[in-house]
């Protein structure tokens, strides 16, 4: 089964929602213009509840069926990206220093899409709770709705969400069973040393050394404290130190990155971390302190819900246009603070040629938008048929 004909009716309309959107982007949890244009359109669309606030500026809508059933929620992220946009488009960002790089314009659009769908034909018992959520790049924004309750509240059963993906075919679907995305954490270290002349390095205790042997030293935890079969990323992505090429400085610091889908394998990171960092200052004589920053947990998908999933996929674009197995990616998504929550599953829809996700060209594929919104609604329906 195709795009759905009711859907493609109203591409034009889903594409003016999108732009306007992303000219008018907005950060973290201060969506609030975000969310006043989710829910006049969801007004229109005559949907039986819309509530507002969670997680400062989410908005969840309620869509009754016929007759008794369970809840199943969608989800769609609507913050952008602290960018300037080069895109070039006519509907470029108005703000400065802000853009939709990521598409959340577009999952905001291909929800609401299937919304006004499912208010106007409600083929399917239950109800579907629709997701409107804030701070996915930042902030944590799905982990504040879970605390708020919101799976509980509305009752809900199953999560699903789509994120879009440039230079995948477009219209192809890929998601896996168990981890999809990996766990975030964030560490920095400070270094505090004695400068002093760069001629005289016997009176300095120099943090620029200090900080390399660390660098060297964290980049081993992978390749010799690490069970090569799990997948983990530790990456070193700043070292800041000095300013003068004749002066030893005081002060270095080190920032970087660690990806990860495994716990233990998180916890060992972490301790070799603690034991790298405290062993290279003993060494050479200085202080240094480790702040790690634990952020989005692994996004695991459950493996029947997925199945499922997948099996929509399938009825919309095609059974060649699916993959089901596609494996592990290591970027993060706070989606998966509802998947540790119920059980789930995480797609990616292909949305062709174009600049990459997080590039200040990138503009969402519109053309998209109508195959997104019509795997949202053929899951509601699937997972909720009538009786």
């Amino acid at each position: 089964m195709p795009v759905v004909n009711r859907i493609a009716d109203y591409a034009d309309e889903m594409k003016g929602w999108r732009r306007h959107l992303h000219a008018h982007p907005e950060l973290e949890f201060d969506c609030h213009e975000t969310a006043a244009f989710v829910v006049a359109r969801l007004k229109e669309f005559g949907v039986d509840e819309i509530h507002e606030g969670i997680a400062k500026t989410g908005v969840v809508a309620i869509i009754n069926g016929q007759g008794e059933g369970p809840t199943v929620g969608l989800r769609a992220d609507m913050d952008a990206l602290p960018m300037d946009e080069t895109s070039g488009v006519e509907y470029s960002s108005e703000v400065e220093g802000m853009m939709h790089a990521c598409g959340h314009d577009g999952h905001t659009t291909m929800l609401l899409g299937a919304a006004k769908y499912l208010a106007e034909t409600r083929k399917f018992s239950g109800r579907v709770a629709l997701m409107f959520q804030p701070a996915e790049e930042e902030g944590g924004g799905g982990e504040v709705m879970v605390q708020e309750g919101v799976l509980d509240r509305f009752d809900v059963n199953e999560v699903y969400a789509l994120h879009n993906v440039p230079g995948v075919p477009f219209g192809e679907f890929h998601t896996t069973p168990g981890p999809i995305m990996a766990a975030v954490d964030t560490f920095r270290v400070d270094i505090q040393g004695t400068g002093g002349h760069g001629a005289y390095p016997q009176d300095t205790v120099d943090p620029v050394v200090a900080a390399v042997a660390m660098v060297n030293a964290i980049q081993t935890i992978v390749s010799r404290n690490h069970d090569t079969r799990q997948e983990a990323v530790v990456s070193v992505t700043q070292i800041h130190a000095g300013s003068v090429n004749n002066v030893i400085p005081d002060l270095g610091m080190i920032e970087g990155t660690i990806r990860t889908f495994d716990k233990d394998v998180q916890e060992m990171i972490h301790r070799r971390l603690r034991e790298i960092v405290a062993g290279t200052a003993a060494a050479y004589g200085l202080e240094a302190s480790l702040d790690i920053d634990v952020g989005y947990p692994a996004t695991v998908n459950s493996a029947q819900q997925t199945a499922f999933a997948a099996d929509v996929a399938r009825d919309v674009a095609g059974d060649s246009m699916v993959n089901d197995a596609q494996g592990m990616e290591m970027g993060a998504e706070d989606f998966s603070y509802m998947l540790d929550a119920r059980p789930g599953a995480y797609l990616f829809l292909g949305a062709g040629e174009g600049a990459g996700l997080h590039n200040p060209a990138f503009d969402f594929n519109d053309e998209v938008a109508p195959i997104g919104a019509s795997f949202f609604a053929r899951l509601v329906e699937t997972a909720q048929p009538l009786k």
